[in-house]
Order: structure tokens, then sequence, then C-alpha cells
């Protein structure tokens, strides 16, 4: 099945209330755990690349191995870039083949992140290509991403945001946080600007970025193998379930994924010190992501069988 964009899957998304899960992706691995996940629960898939995993593996590479995927699956892939910085890089990956692409502006001031996100909507519209912006800013870091304090999404500006853009979904800051390490106290989402949101804006696809849930058995496990991976704390999945409840028709999993793979090759290696053939220990590494996309898919995003 070819590549499509995610207009549709949002629409029912949308309509029938659950989110559809978009995951970061840098090797094969990843992508085939993502894949397979997606095939055994039926759902709608959005493969997501980020300017740092487009610089490690190469655009051609990822856009290559993602098309040899398609290959063996009739599921609706969407191809997004994640946190275009720039015009010029929305602009490469248009050309190059994704079907969705993010400009993030939310670092600039107000006028100048309508100015961008209107420049690449203007490119990417003609060539049938999605764009998500971003209103408002995200705390926390994620590759070259990197927020001190979030500055919570205004409500009414992001009316006037998406009318003066043309943007065609919205990430917004209501508490989430990039990284591992999310939040020092109980975890908060701020469901009332939430609801204003999704209420000013009706029909409109709202994203959550920073949405991973740090599942702690990885955590652990990381740490039981050598790992110092120390305090860290995500969004807990019972809260991003209910944020789908609402206008949110894409949640952003990445740190789940590095955790699952990275815990299950530690514990790979000390369990079998004498190996050293990439494929005994990205095999296993492949198969836990696998198994923790599909408990989102299922628990958390609920779009199995929406495929």
């Amino acid at each position: 099945m070819p590549l499509v964009t995610p207009k549709d899957m949002f629409a029912r998304a949308y309509l029938e209330r659950y989110a559809v899960g978009a995951f970061n992706v840098n090797n094969m691995e990843i992508i085939q755990g993502i894949m397979e996940a997606g095939a055994e629960e039926k759902a709608p898939i959005i493969l997501q690349v980020s300017a740092g995993a487009r610089k490690y593996a190469g655009q051609t590479y990822i856009v290559k191995l993602i098309e040899a995927a398609l290959q063996e699956s009739d599921l609706p892939v969407v191809l997004h870039l994640d946190h275009g910085p720039d015009f010029d890089l929305c602009k490469a990956c248009i050309d190059g083949g994704f079907t969705s692409v993010m400009i993030d502006g939310s670092h600039l001031p107000y006028g100048e992140n309508i100015a961008l996100t209107r420049q690449v909507v203007e490119y990417a519209r003609p060539r049938g290509v999605w764009v998500e912006a971003e209103l408002g800013r995200i705390q926390g870091v994620e590759e070259d991403v990197a927020a001190e304090v979030s500055i919570y999404t205004d409500p009414d500006q992001a009316v006037d945001f998406v009318r003066r853009t043309g943007c065609d979904s919205l990430a917004i800051a209501i508490g989430t946080s990039h990284g591992a390490y999310k939040f020092k106290g109980d975890a908060k989402l701020d469901f009332p600007r939430l609801e204003t949101i999704t209420n000013k804006l009706p029909g409109f696809p709202l994203v959550l970025h920073g949405a991973s849930s740090v599942p702690q058995e990885f955590v652990d496990m990381a740490n039981a193998y050598g790992g110092k991976v120390g305090g860290a704390r995500g969004v807990p999945e019972d809260l991003l379930r209910k944020a789908a409840g609402y206008g949110v028709c894409k949640i952003n999993i990445d740190t789940d994924i590095r955790l699952a793979l990275t815990a299950s090759i530690r514990k790979f290696f000390v369990e079998h010190p004498e190996e050293f053939d990439p494929r005994s220990y990205l095999r296993p590494a492949r198969a836990a992501v696998k198994e923790m996309v599909r408990r989102k898919i299922r628990d958390v995003l609920g779009c199995s069988g929406k495929a």
C-alpha cells in the first residue's frame, strides 16, 4: 500500500475518539518492530523521522527502508517529519516523498511562527502534503529541541494561528514534556485548556508531543543491567487515553522506543557476554519494540482494528 497523508485517519480518529500513534524511527529494527505491531493490531501507523534521525541514517536510507516495509503491508502509513526546524528541511522532505511534515516555529515570536508556518503550508499544499505546526512551548529535551520552561497554548491564539497559517494540525502544550525526565511530582495535564481548544477548533486535529509514558519495566531493566536511568518518569497512560477522547488525534512516542530497545540490548549483553553478532542482540530488541508498540496501540491510543 502506498504512503498516505493523515487526513482520513485523523478524521476517523476525531469522530471515534481515539488517537493514532506517531512513532519515531532511526533504523531498520525499529521500523520492523513498529510495522509488525501495527499489522498484528490492524492499526494505522505514523512513522516519523526527526532531523536528528535524518542526519544519522540519511533521508534516502530511511525512506527506502519504509518503502520496503510497505511492500509487505496493507496498513495505512504516514511518513512524517518530526520537528522540522526550518523551511529548507521541510522542503527537502516534501520533495523526498514524505506525506506529512511538521514545521516547528514554537521558539519564534508569534508573528514569525505564523510567517514560517505559512511559507511551509504554501509549498506543501499544492503537492498534497500535510502540515503540522506547533503553538506554545513544551518543556524538556529531544535531540536539538530544548526548552527550560513550558508555555501553555493560549486557546484564542490557537484559533487565530490556525486561521492565519492554514496548517492542517496543531501540536499544543498542555503539560507534556520531551525526554525521559518529565515530572518531579505528580503528572498533570491541563484538560480544561485542552477541552477549550477542542471546542474552539471543532473537528480540527490536535497533537501531543512529549507523550512517552516511560514504562518503568524498561527503566528497571536498563538499570538492573548496568544502566543509570534514575528518576525517569513519563506521562501516565490513562491521561494519554483521556486526551484522545478530546481533539487529540496524534500522540508522539519516541523515548519509550529507545528505552525498550536499549534495555533489551543491555540485558542481552549481560546474559550473553560471549556474543558479538549484531543479529543476536537486535532480534530481541526488535521484539521488545514490537510488544511495547502493540500495548500502546491497544491500551493507550485505542486504535486497534482502525486500519
